[in-house]
């Protein structure tokens, strides 16, 4: 049995102490808002509402859910989660395939230009003519288009495919598998870890952003959950409509709503579906990173 010293024990003893308290910071946001959702609204302007509810009340979700445009919102935002996380998957790891090999000709020439469009951007202006030029405003491709190709996550699927043993592509190659069939049947099973954690990375991102709504879109049909939090957070005139429209629906509970208990709602009914997925993904996520950071 190893024995261990004295300065290993307190050296853990510090580090769980430190991890807790890092859980503490980290969660404590999230939790207070959940707890305040949950709350009366009009006895959270009282304040001091942080363990647990004072005054426990399901009407500020029923406030929220009453609205039919955040459903519609929500389908636009699975939407666009889906499709652009797996085209961003699909295209980047194809690119980073290619980069790879190093028989392929020019490759340091598109590495230059690639290295190049990462670290220089042209603006939002530019980009909002390139867009409107090519027909990405007002069109749901606004949200998949931009977003399936990342240089940077490239790099980190490029540099895990150079450790891939080069015999299994040689012997690929001399049963007759082509380029594609090897991309797809022997390099993709391989490097599953490493492909849910940009996944997840990249779903979380498609998830969360608003920007390209807010900037791209005017139309109601394609707002986001993030669009529609975005506004409730910062117009209050779009709060006060939707306490109205729920007074409509159930008027002996929209006494117990206020705008801020309506915000904490909203923001956990946008959160929690990425939190809810990601303990399906974390063993990907863990074993992706650390692959990631070993033959990185």
């Amino acid at each position: 049995m190893e024995l261990r010293s004295k300065g290993d024990k307190w050296f853990d003893v510090f580090n769980i102490i430190f991890m807790l308290f890092v859980v503490v910071v980290t969660l404590a946001p999230f939790w207070f808002a959940l707890v305040g959702s949950f709350n009366d609204g009009v006895d959270y302007l009282r304040g001091s509402v942080y363990l647990w509810p004072r005054e426990f009340t399901l009407a500020n979700y029923q406030a929220v859910l009453s609205d039919s445009g955040l459903y519609h919102a929500y389908f636009i935002t699975i939407s666009k989660t889906l499709v652009g996380m797996s085209t961003h998957i699909a295209l980047t790891a194809l690119v980073a395939y290619g980069m790879s090999r190093k028989e392929l000709k020019g490759r340091n020439f598109y590495l230059l230009i690639m290295m190049i469009a990462m670290f220089f951007y042209g603006g939002l202006i530019p980009t909002y003519l390139l867009y409107k030029q090519i027909g990405l405003l007002n069109n749901f491709l606004v949200y998949i288009i931009p977003s399936m190709f990342s240089i940077w996550d490239m790099i980190i699927i490029m540099s895990f495919f150079r450790t891939l043993p080069e015999p299994i592509f040689e012997s690929a190659r001399m049963d007759g598998a082509g380029e594609y069939r090897i991309f797809i049947q022997l390099v993709l099973p391989l490097t599953k870890p490493v492909l849910a954690a940009i996944a997840l990375f990249n779903g979380v991102y498609q998830w969360n952003t608003y920007m390209d709504a807010m900037m791209f879109t005017t139309k109601s049909s394609l707002e986001t959950v993030q669009l529609v939090l975005m506004r409730l957070v910062t117009d209050a005139s779009y709060g006060e409509a939707l306490g109205q429209q729920a007074s409509m629906y159930m008027p002996d509970e929209a006494k117990h709503i206020s705008p801020a208990t309506l915000k904490l709602a909203m923001m956990v009914a946008t959160t929690a579906p990425i939190v809810a997925i990601y303990p399906f993904l974390q063993k990907y996520f863990v074993k992706g990173v650390l692959i990631g950071s070993v033959k990185g």
